[in-house]
């Protein structure tokens, strides 16, 4: 017969098979049950809430008030976020983020969503043929793809965008030294890799739209610009305020983007410096952890701010009509 020996406070306590099975059934049964099966699936999750979310906000929200260095940290009090002020790379960096955000939401709305449309309209075929070449960029590396626009968008007459610019009859233009065409070349990057996925966001939502409806709008004379007006436009409202959420986080957080189009941190007078790497600056190049943590923190109000007038504005929170 099989036996089990556990140890408990140095004492060994042999199990024969019948108790090994009655105490395994006893946990099956636990588990199984409908008031612990829930919380046995939900805790993983808030385990990795816990660990992963809330301590580091916590942590971060402390090291905003310290001065930390190797040999411990000193409590500073509002110190960081009075120095942020008056900071004006930190201005400058916020406000390219700002301007990225509302640039990046005016191209990656509208177009993925007409895209979309036509996507699931009659008139296109190999569907999932362009499905996949639309969403393959967004399976491409940040580092590589950034890498691939700064030598298509450098300055030497080697570069793709030049060459495009000698076949129309136009000089070399250093396109990563202007604000004007750096921005371009970083809203193309952005455009290249997040296209498709927006796109398939808005074709999950059409897939959800009832077509009785659209049968019943063809009975009753509606034109296809009816019919996108008046039902896709409001029928993708909760999709739409996804993709826009998303999206002003995305715009917010950009770093490596800009990161990689101008090889460092270090843009031509800062054109593309944003709060997140304003924030790796401070924080990992010049090992100023607490001030780094204050930016992060300015990053979390502006974005959550950001958001919840955006979901009240759309009616988000409103109690639907019975």
């Amino acid at each position: 017969m099989t036996v089990i020996i556990r140890r408990r406070n140095n004492i060994f306590k042999v199990f024969n098979k019948e108790e090994e099975e009655f105490i395994v059934n006893k946990v099956k049964k636990m588990l199984y049950s409908q008031k612990v099966a829930p919380y046995v699936f939900v805790l993983p999750f808030v385990v990795s809430l816990l660990v992963f979310w809330l301590y580091p906000l916590i942590s971060g929200i402390i090291m905003s008030f310290q001065d930390i260095s190797f040999g411990g940290s000193q409590w500073v009090g509002l110190k960081h976020y009075q120095k942020l002020a008056s900071d004006k790379f930190f201005r400058t960096a916020v406000f390219n983020s700002v301007e990225y955000m509302i640039l990046t939401l005016v191209l990656l709305i509208p177009i993925p969503m007409l895209l979309a449309v036509l996507m699931e309209s009659r008139i296109t075929k190999a569907k999932g043929v362009w499905k996949v070449i639309m969403y393959i960029p967004a399976l491409t590396s940040v580092v590589i793809s950034g890498m691939l626009f700064r030598l298509m968008f450098s300055e030497g007459d080697n570069g793709q965008m030049n060459q495009l610019m000698h076949l129309l009859g136009r000089a070399s233009i250093p396109w990563l030294k202007a604000k004007t065409t750096g921005w371009v070349a970083l809203l193309l990057l952005c455009m290249w890799r997040w296209t498709g996925v927006n796109m398939l966001y808005f074709i999950s939502g059409l897939k959800s739209i009832d077509t009785s409806i659209y049968e019943s709008a063809d009975i009753d004379g509606a034109n296809a610009k009816q019919k996108f007006w008046y039902l896709t436009l409001p029928l993708l409202k909760p999709t739409t305020i996804y993709v826009i959420t998303i999206s002003v986080y995305a715009g917010l957080s950009m770093f490596l983007e800009s990161f990689m189009l101008w090889n460092g941190n270090s843009s031509p007078k800062n054109i593309g410096l944003t709060i997140v790497g304003y924030l790796y600056k401070r924080g990992i190049e010049k090992n100023d952890m607490g001030y780094a943590c204050a930016v992060g923190m300015v990053l979390l109000v502006i974005a959550l701010a950001i958001n919840i007038v955006q979901l009240v504005a759309t009616g988000t929170f409103k109690k639907e009509e019975k």
